[in-house]
C-alpha cells in the first residue's frame, strides 16, 4: 500500500469517531491499486469483510471479480473502497451520523488515488453522491456530482455485485453496463 493510503488508514482509524468502531471486528481499509484509473464505492463492510479486513472478499467480492476479468480487468489494477469502513451490526445500512464520521475518510482517499471514474455501487453508495439518486434508473449511466470537493471527477453508477446474486436477472445488465466502463474511461464528459 502507498505510504500517504497507509498514513490516512493507521491515522483515521485512530481518530475517526464512527460509532460502528465499537461492534466492528476491524476497520475494512480500501485496497488495490494506488494509481489506479477506477475506483468502486461499496456502502460498507459485510461479515466476511469485517473478519478479512478486506472489501469484497465474500460472494459479491467473487461477483465484482468476474465483472472485472469481463473487461479484463483485475483488482490490482482497480481500488476497492466503502463509504462506511466498519461493519454495521446485522450488516444493517448505516445511520447519517456513521456515514458523515467516515465521509472524510473517503474523500482523502480518492483524493489521495486521484482515479479518472469513480463507480458507486449500489443504491446506498449511489446517494452518497446524488442524494435523490435511484440505482433502477441511473445505473449505466454516467453522471456529474455536485459535490464541490468531488466535481472533477467522473462517475458511473452500478448495481451493487450482490444484487445479481439476489436476483439472478440482474446479472446480465450488470454485465452490460460493466462493459461500458472502458469506454467511459475515454470519454472527454460525464453526464447526467
Amino acid at each position: 500500500m502507498n505510504s500517504g493510503l497507509y498514513t490516512l488508514n493507521r491515522e483515521m482509524a485512530q481518530s475517526n469517531t464512527c460509532t460502528l468502531k465499537t461492534t466492528a471486528t476491524q476497520p475494512v481499509f480500501g485496497s488495490g491499486n494506488r494509481h489506479a484509473k477506477v475506483v468502486f464505492i461499496g456502502e460498507a463492510p459485510g461479515k466476511h469483510e469485517d473478519l478479512a479486513g478486506e472489501p469484497f472478499v465474500g460472494a459479491a467480492g467473487k461477483m465484482l471479480d468476474q465483472l472485472l476479468e469481463s473487461i479484463d480487468l483485475l483488482r490490482s489494477d482497480v481500488y476497492i473502497t466503502n463509504v462506511v469502513k466498519y461493519r454495521p451490526p446485522n450488516n444493517r445500512d448505516p445511520h447519517r451520523d456513521e456515514v458523515r464520521a467516515c465521509w472524510p475518510w473517503l474523500l482523502e482517499e480518492i483524493h489521495l488515488v486521484t482515479p479518472d471514474l469513480i463507480i458507486p455501487l449500489g443504491r446506498h453508495a449511489l446517494t452518497r453522491f446524488i442524494p435523490d439518486g435511484k440505482i433502477s434508473a441511473m445505473h449505466g449511466t454516467s453522471f456529474a456530482c455536485e459535490i464541490p470537493e468531488l466535481s472533477r471527477y467522473k462517475y458511473y453508477a452500478l448495481y451493487h455485485p450482490a444484487a445479481a446474486l439476489y436476483n439472478g436477472s440482474l446479472r446480465s445488465v450488470l454485465f452490460e453496463d460493466f462493459s461500458r466502463i472502458p469506454q467511459i474511461l475515454s470519454s472527454k464528459t460525464a453526464t447526467r
